[in-house]
C-alpha cells in the first residue's frame, strides 16, 4: 500500500502537483482508486492445469475452481490449490535418497518392512503405493493437514500386513505376489472411501520380498528348486501338447479307415442281396432253367481253376485210371 501511494506521489510530482496542494476530496478519490486497483489485482487467481482450487469463504467451503483464470472475493475468500492430476507415491521399507538415471536408495527400514507370515516366518517386504487425489474438498477438510499422509501410510501398512499374514512365505515370494498387489489395492481403496479421504490408489507394487539374511540362502535354494520344478512341468506340458495332436490325428485316420471299410462291406452286402433277389426272381419264373444255369456257372468256376479234370460215371462200380500210350492219363 505504501509503495502504491509512493507511485502516485511520483506521478503527481511529474505533473507539478504536490500532495499538499490537493484537496481532501481529491485525496479521497485517489485513495479510493488505489483501493479499487488493489482489490482488482487480488480478485483474480490462476489455477494450474494440474490443480483444482478449493475456495473457502470466511473459513467455510464455498466451491471448487477448475484450471484457468478465476475470480474470487479478496479478503473474504481464500483458495487452496490441490494437485488432482499428479500421481503421488509413498515408499515403505525403503526411501529414494536421490532420484535420477542412477537413483540411490536406503533399504532395510526394518520397522516398516518386517512382517510375520501365515506359517510363522519373518519376511521383509518393501512396497510402493501410487495414488491420486480425486476429491479435493474431501482431501482438504475430512482429515487434518498433518495427518493426511500418516493416514495414507497407516492404511497401506495395515492392508499389506493382513495379506502377508494370511499366506505362507514361499507363496508370498512366488505365486501369490500378483494376488497380494491386486488385493491390497482393493482393500486400500475401500478403506480410503470409508474414511472419506478423497484419494484413489492406482497401483501397489511389491519391490523386494526377501527373508531375513541369516536364512536367505536356504530360501534361495528352495526358490531354485521351485523354478526347476516349474521348468520340468512346462517341458512336460510342451511334450504333451506335441503328442496329443499327433495321437488325435492317428485316431482320426483309423476312424476314417474303419468307416470306409464299413461302407464298403455294406455296399457289397447290399449288392449281394440285390443279385440274390434278381436270381430269385428269375428262379421263380423258371426254376428248372435257373437251376441248370446256376449248375453250369458253378461248374465253369470250378473247372476254370484246375488243369486236371476226371469224370466219374455214377454207374461205374470200379474205377481204374489208365495211362494212354502217349504218356497222358485217360
Amino acid at each position: 500500500m505504501r509503495r502504491i501511494f509512493s507511485k502516485v506521489s511520483d506521478v503527481l510530482a511529474l505533473e507539478g502537483v504536490s500532495m499538499k496542494q490537493l484537496k481532501n476530496g481529491q485525496l479521497v478519490a485517489i485513495g479510493a482508486a488505489v483501493v479499487l486497483v488493489i482489490l482488482a489485482f487480488f480478485s483474480f487467481t490462476v489455477v494450474s492445469t494440474t490443480d483444482n482450487g478449493v475456495v473457502t469463504r470466511l473459513g467455510k467451503y464455498n466451491r471448487t475452481l477448475q484450471p484457468g483464470l478465476q475470480f474470487i472475493i479478496p479478503i473474504v475468500e481464500r483458495v487452496y490449490h490441490i494437485p488432482v492430476t499428479t500421481v503421488q507415491k509413498e515408499e515403505f521399507g525403503f526411501r529414494t535418497t536421490m532420484a535420477s538415471d542412477r537413483s540411490q536408495y536406503r533399504n532395510n527400514i526394518v520397522t516398516e518392512s518386517s512382517m510375520l507370515t501365515g506359517d510363522l516366518n519373518i519376511i521383509n517386504v518393501e512396497w510402493t503405493v501410487q495414488y491420486r487425489i480425486i476429491d479435493p474438498k474431501a482431501w482438504l477438510f475430512n482429515v487434518e493437514e498433518g495427518e493426511r499422509i500418516n493416514t495414507v501410510r497407516d492404511v497401506s501398512t495395515a492392508a499389506i500386513n493382513s495379506l502377508i499374514g494370511d499366506r505362507a512365505i514361499l507363496d508370498i515370494m512366488g505365486s501369490e505376489r500378483d494376488s497380494i498387489q491386486f488385493s491390497a489395492k482393493e482393500i486400500m481403496n475401500e478403506k480410503y472411501k470409508q474414511l472419506g479421504l478423497g484419494i484413489a490408489v492406482s497401483s501397489v507394487q511389491l519391490q523386494n520380498v526377501i527373508p531375513p539374511e541369516d536364512v536367505q540362502q536356504a530360501f534361495e535354494d528352495v526358490n531354485i528348486a521351485i523354478q526347476d520344478m516349474n521348468r520340468l512341468i512346462n517341458e512336460g506340458k510342451e511334450a504333451y501338447n506335441k503328442e496329443i495332436p499327433k495321437a488325435k490325428g492317428e485316431a482320426d485316420r483309423m476312424i476314417q479307415e474303419a468307416r470306409g471299410y464299413a461302407v464298403e462291406r455294406i455296399n457289397k452286402a447290399e449288392g449281394d442281396v440285390a443279385r440274390f433277389n434278381a436270381v430269385y426272381a428269375e428262379y421263380s419264373k423258371a426254376p428248372d432253367i435257373t437251376k441248370r444255369r446256376l449248375y453250369l456257372e458253378t461248374l465253369d468256376k470250378i473247372f476254370s481253376n484246375t488243369d486236371k479234370v476226371i469224370f466219374i460215371d455214377k454207374n461205374v462200380k470200379n474205377f481204374l485210371p489208365l495211362k494212354n500210350l502217349s504218356g497222358g492219363e485217360q
